[in-house]
């Protein structure tokens, strides 16, 4: 009884608790939380200063007494408590217009293909510890194939892959289920890393993370582009230690994120090379669908086309995928019966 009246009072909630971003999707309202997956924490007596937009604007200019985390990495938990405290942030920030004391949603929560079961119970443990009442967890894949609208309940082979900050996975989905898969830690924050380096190789600059990034969103691609574009770089100079700044172009961004590039296309043929022939023949005509936050480097759909041969497409609002499949899956029962990860443990 006390459980349907706090369900009655709390907001039903689909979350994508991803390396780089945290999207929650409220039921009935859509898409209410988009926050970088950054925590700030003054060291001296734990008390959070900054969650999000504001912690990540914190990053590499903070005095020793303040430590920006990210607690989620490769889409797992590196930092339970601060994963805790960020996402007890988020559900208390959701449900201060309503009468609940406290906040107690039913959550349905992404989790990457290749996690443990001891790391998939981390993340049931740490959205109970937040305050939900009940968990329901679901591959990555799953969700963002269901928040890009394919059919997976179908007798029918639908490839798509999900680029996030710390992984990219490459999963086959037929009959509501994972037939061949691959989740891999080339993604985002490596490719910010491919720009990091070449720029302490190439130009002896030592860049930030955030400038990296910048220069990756601005100029970025997988493959050549019609026009050049430019943008400056700086940092610095590990010869004189003093600041500097050069410009770069698209080609020389494009050189340093190559090899990551062409590795990503290399284990996309890899599950190809193991599905089954009659899903290959349906993916030949259907195609495979990008989503995720990798999936905006220009260029990207066209780099994976040219290496498989398929045709490739990129879902719409591809960082919402998997958050939009999350809130779909709180509005079907059924559905999210036949595809969640029956985790015993984490239910309650």
């Amino acid at each position: 009884m006390f459980g349907s009246i706090m369900g009655y009072l709390s907001k039903d909630l689909g979350i994508d608790l991803g390396t780089a971003n945290t999207l929650i999707h409220s039921r009935g309202q859509g898409i209410v939380v988009n926050e970088p997956s950054v925590v700030a924490i003054n060291t001296r007596n734990g008390q959070i200063l900054a969650v999000g937009h504001e912690a990540r604007a914190m990053l590499g200019k903070t005095p020793p007494n303040v430590l920006v985390s990210r607690p989620l990495q490769r889409g797992i938990i590196a930092d339970f408590e601060v994963t805790e405290k960020m996402l007890r942030y988020f559900f208390e920030k959701l449900h201060r217009e309503t009468t609940a004391f406290i906040p107690r949603p039913r959550v349905v929560v992404g989790v990457p293909l290749d996690v443990t079961e001891v790391e998939r119970k981390a993340v049931g443990d740490a959205v109970l510890s937040a305050g939900a009442r009940e968990v329901h967890l679901i591959e990555e894949p799953m969700a963002a194939a269901i928040g890009a609208g394919m059919p997976i309940t179908d007798p029918v082979g639908n490839m798509i892959i999900d680029m996030g900050g710390g992984t990219t996975e490459i999963a086959v989905i037929s009959l509501s289920g994972v037939v061949t898969a691959k989740s891999i830690p080339i993604a985002g924050d490596e490719l910010n890393r491919n720009i990091i380096q070449y720029a302490r190789e190439v130009f002896n600059l030592l860049l930030g993370e955030k400038v990296a990034e910048e220069i990756k969103i601005d100029i970025g691609s997988a493959i050549d582009i019609a026009e050049t574009l430019e943008a400056p770089m700086r940092g610095r100079d590990l010869l004189s230690g003093l600041p500097r700044e050069i410009t770069v172009n698209d080609e020389q961004i494009r050189e340093a994120m190559g090899r990551s590039v062409r590795a990503i296309v290399e284990h996309v043929k890899s599950i190809l090379e193991i599905t089954p022939p009659e899903l290959v023949a349906d993916i030949y005509r259907r195609g495979i669908v990008l989503t995720g936050g990798g999936a905006m480097l220009r260029g990207m759909d066209g780099a994976i086309s040219q290496g498989t041969g398929l045709p490739v497409r990129i879902t719409d609002e591809p960082l919402m995928a998997v958050v939009r499949g999350t809130g779909l899956l709180l509005e079907d029962a059924k559905l999210l019966h036949d595809v969640e990860i029956p985790l015993q443990e984490v239910m309650r």
